[in-house]
């Protein structure tokens, strides 16, 4: 299943107000929005980072056709000061973070993140790094662990989990997502169409890439090296991610939020392309003088 970039009119019309020719798209993935931009805005241009080398892989592909009009670097966007600066870039006119798991991430099995395919343990968007969703699973204490699955898997029944993992691994490692997920689901309760397993993964995902740290230090570092008028657009796909968002942009005294209110897919796109449903844009426009 091909990975289809999410709302993605919204995000060129916030992109189209910045005024100057680059855009740094933080979580460039398989290069769906850099290609929307590239192709809406001819004389533009793109550096686009992400830390699936995988990823980076396939949009290099995809995006071959634009030239040197596109950059790809490999870089978590909380380091994008450093690959900017290796990339001879002082300040950037536009940047774009769309957060979260891709569909392609989800479908390939050998990288752990779904509980769909029986699959290692791993759950690494940058699979140079070394801790895996095994580690975490098999070495936290049980507090911990459930702490992690409240934070930021907002599940209710966190400590039940915590504690009915930490007595399986007792008697052996927890090595699969297929074991995980059984493990899961004898103590939590199906909730509609949604698998009693989701919010365990989510929250696993989330710990062993660093995710909320990743976002909180991506957001200052992109609005330290956006331009004067430039425009910063994130799209997430869960509360906690949003709420960072919303918070940053509002408190953040170099910004002028340009979203008053969260913008969500039309009714017609989350039919079509069901990821778009959860996603939620906000954008804001650094200060002139800020």
């Amino acid at each position: 299943m091909d990975h289809l970039p999410v709302l993605t009119e919204e995000v060129l019309g916030f992109l189209a107000e910045a005024q100057g020719a680059c855009l740094l798209d933080g979580t460039v993935g398989l290069g769906g929005h850099a290609r929307a931009f590239l192709e809406r805005f001819e004389k533009k241009r793109v550096i686009g980072l992400d830390r699936d080398q995988q990823a980076l892989a396939t949009a290099q592909t995809r995006l071959a056709s634009f030239g040197d009009r596109v950059s790809l670097i490999h870089s978590a966007f909380a380091d994008l000061e450093s690959a900017l600066d290796t990339a001879g870039v002082a300040t950037v006119d536009a940047v774009l973070f769309d957060l979260g798991v891709s569909s392609p991430q989800l479908d390939d099995a050998a990288r752990g993140f779904s509980f769909r395919h029986d699959a290692p343990l791993d759950m690494r968007m940058d699979q140079t790094q070394e801790t895996t969703a095994r580690d975490l699973v098999n070495r936290l204490n049980e507090r911990d662990l459930a702490d992690l699955l409240w934070l930021h898997g907002d599940e209710r029944a966190s400590r039940a989990v915590a504690k009915a993992i930490v007595t399986e691994r007792r008697r052996a490692p927890i090595e699969t997502t297929g074991e995980l997920a059984r493990i899961v689901r004898r103590v939590v309760r199906q909730s509609g169409r949604i698998d009693a397993a989701t919010r365990t993964f989510q929250a696993l995902r989330i710990a062993v890439n660093g995710e909320a740290e990743q976002l909180e230090q991506g957001l200052d570092a992109a609005t330290r090296r956006l331009a004067p008028g430039g425009v910063i657009v994130v799209i997430s796909f869960h509360s906690n991610e949003d709420r960072v968002v919303k918070n940053f942009f509002r408190s953040d005294e170099r910004l002028e939020v340009l979203t008053k209110k969260v913008i969500r897919a039309t009714p017609e796109e989350a039919r079509a392309n069901p990821r778009a449903r959860p996603a939620k844009l906000r954008a804001s426009r650094r200060k002139p003088n800020a």
